[in-house]
């Protein structure tokens, strides 16, 4: 008689497991649910030995509750805001993310994004397909060589993010507690310990921080009441972290002069005001997104989640802080 292998599922956003099978088909059955809600796991939970998570579904205590089994959640991506990180600690489950997947892309996108807005790109195009070829919508573009761009948050994306504004001749100040010390010299940048102190400084405004109970609506009309009139705001990072009234109040102001959105509040988008902003360019949450690094997501992913059915140590852990009795190895990190 066969012996059953450990249940391993994928809740969404995909419908196959090309990636995944290879990695996983010799120590896991995989069951792809491919649905945006957590009751569908239900049916499975007392059984399920790990899950892969991608950006469709909360996963939340109800169902973290019943996962009796479970070693681990894994979220193909950077951002876990959708997994509920203390109740999974609380019943001794692993969460972990793939946080170093997309860097390149949404540093890429995020560049292009204040280059599309600062340049005029869109007016510009629109203007010529419906049948014109007047410059003027280019008017009143600033040269970027010399102007200031703030980041909020400098992580990994962050950084490649400040690299690639350093190279078009930026200069660039980031606001972020937990850098480690040092990284502004590292790479020849400003750091600044305060928005206070950062956001008076910045034609452009780059947001790079995860999503947290702290970093919810930290740019909101207080923070971007302190910027220079008529600046830039690029957000590639968290929808929530970007308060969409305050964008629109301060368009409507002028205080901002456009606004790019990779990411907003409620995906799919579905306010009015953003959408039809004449004055707002939208990308629909995929600047983590080319090819390679799809690929590598999922396979990253999957690798982890092969770790925790194996009992091996996992790597990117996110739920240290809050676990209890973890039912899993522990990264090499921790033990040393």
């Amino acid at each position: 008689m066969a012996i059953e292998k450990p249940l391993v599922l994928i809740t969404d956003y995909l419908e196959e497991a090309d990636i995944e099978n290879p990695v996983l088909e010799s120590c896991a059955d995989i069951k792809i649910l491919n649905t945006h809600t957590d009751t569908d796991i239900d049916p499975f939970a007392s059984k399920v030995k790990g899950i892969l998570v991608f950006h469709d579904i909360k996963i939340s205590a109800r169902i973290i509750a019943k996962l009796d089994q479970c070693k681990g959640i894994v979220r193909c991506g950077v951002g876990y805001d959708n997994v509920d990180i203390k109740a999974a600690g609380e019943k001794g489950i692993a969460v972990c993310n793939v946080p170093d997947y997309g860097t390149e892309e949404v540093a890429d996108h995020a560049v292009m994004l204040l280059l599309a807005i600062a340049r005029r790109l869109i007016p510009c195009y629109d203007d010529i397909r419906s049948g014109g070829w007047q410059p003027n919508h280019v008017f009143g573009a600033p040269r970027l060589r010399g102007k200031t761009v703030g980041l909020i948050g400098c992580g990994r994306i962050g950084t490649a993010a400040a690299l690639r504004f350093k190279a078009l001749g930026l200069r660039v100040l980031f606001y972020d507690p937990f850098a480690t010390p040092g990284l502004d010299k590292a790479i020849g940048m400003e750091r600044c310990h305060s928005l206070e102190e950062m956001l008076p400084q910045c034609l452009f405004l780059s947001v790079h921080t995860p999503l947290t109970p702290k970093t919810k609506h930290i740019v909101n009309d207080a923070s971007l009441a302190l910027l220079p009139k008529g600046a830039y705001l690029v957000n590639t990072a968290r929808g929530p972290c970007v308060s969409g009234d305050a964008v629109v109040r301060a368009l409507e102001s002028g205080q901002l002069a456009y606004a790019a959105l990779d990411v907003v509040e409620k995906e799919p988008l579905d306010d009015e005001r953003l959408r039809k902003h004449p004055k707002v360019l939208l990308t629909p949450h995929s600047a983590f997104y080319s090819v390679e690094g799809f690929i590598e997501m999922r396979r990253k992913g999957a690798e982890e989640v092969r770790r925790l059915v194996l009992d091996q140590p996992v790597v990117n852990l996110v739920n240290g802080h809050c676990l209890t009795n973890p039912r899993f190895k522990l990264p090499l990190s921790n033990l040393s």
